[in-house]
């Protein structure tokens, strides 16, 4: 299987590139923004048509939620019109399509993890640039796997960051002896190594197209996630819990937009806990 992974540089892509080395069955093409800018709109589908691949994988996004506020133009085109060529340009050479989207295209409203068949319905403009780029990569390709992941930690970090939550975190704890973090927002923390892992897993299974919800199991609030990464690093530091009101931020984020996984453990096994991966993340990094 040739694969094309589009962001290969970011977080999720570093961990994917990881996963792909140690399948002999996956030839993975690596392609960063030096190779397919995808603010070019216009070039895209001629790019694409310079290489052959079986599969195109696209991790890019324009993911700084609070920036995307204003500058939903951009948002757009990148989130959504470019997925759109990308999707074109797969349907026409008969390559599969996998798009990686969000947690945040539902509103946090529900009163239990969120389903593939739940109506999303975004609250900020992050969040509807994504869904606007699933449908629009569903019309242009109806073979087109969509993976929803949500709060991801990885080696790589996330580009424009300033690394991931997990390493956030250990730093403010190590320097300050104290973090204070939300306890009402929930969400499914998840590792991008296990993100990497299913969606091979799902191409080699040749699982239906349409939405997955790529989550390690469980749900957690940002304290709680919090306070487990600090009990596991045996970090001497206070996690003090604190209300989102005390914590502003130009982007509203559902209070709860935690993401029901049993789709795709139906397509390709339970998903271990967030926990798990978390050890394992920390273990590998040498944070334990």
């Amino acid at each position: 299987m040739r694969v094309l992974l589009l962001g290969a540089n970011g977080q999720l892509g570093t961990d994917l590139r990881r996963v792909a080395e140690e399948r002999s069955d996956v030839e993975l093409i690596p392609w960063t923004r030096d190779e397919l800018d995808v603010e070019d709109l216009e070039g895209i589908g001629t790019k694409l048509e310079s290489v052959q691949f079986d599969v195109l994988v696209n991790c890019t996004s324009y993911h700084k939620t609070d920036e995307v506020e204003d500058n939903g133009t951009k948002a757009v085109a990148v989130n959504a019109h470019a997925v759109r060529e990308m999707a074109e340009a797969c349907h026409s050479s008969g390559a599969g399509f996998v798009h990686i989207s969000t947690d945040y295209v539902f509103g946090g409203t529900a009163d239990r993890p969120y389903r593939e068949t739940d109506c999303p319905g975004p609250i900020n403009v992050y969040g509807a640039s994504k869904y606007m780029g699933e449908r629009l990569g569903m019309q242009a390709h109806p073979e087109t796997l969509i993976l929803r992941v949500a709060s991801l930690f990885g080696v790589a970090g996330a580009s424009g960051k300033g690394g991931n939550f997990v390493e956030t975190m250990l730093r403010i704890a190590r320097e300050k002896g104290e973090v204070r973090v939300i306890d009402d927002m929930y969400m499914s923390p998840t590792s991008t190594r296990f993100v990497g892992e299913a969606l091979l897993d799902l191409l080699e299974a040749g699982a239906p197209p349409g939405a997955y919800h790529c989550v390690n199991s469980e749900p957690a609030s940002w304290f709680e996630f919090a306070d487990e990464i600090i009990r596991l690093a045996g970090i001497p530091a206070r996690v003090i819990p604190i209300g989102s009101s005390e914590f502003a931020t130009r982007a509203l984020r559902p209070p709860y937009s935690v993401l029901d996984n049993g789709k795709l453990a139906s397509a390709v096994g339970t998903p271990e806990s967030w926990r798990e991966s978390l050890r394992t993340y920390l273990a590998e990094k040498g944070h334990i």
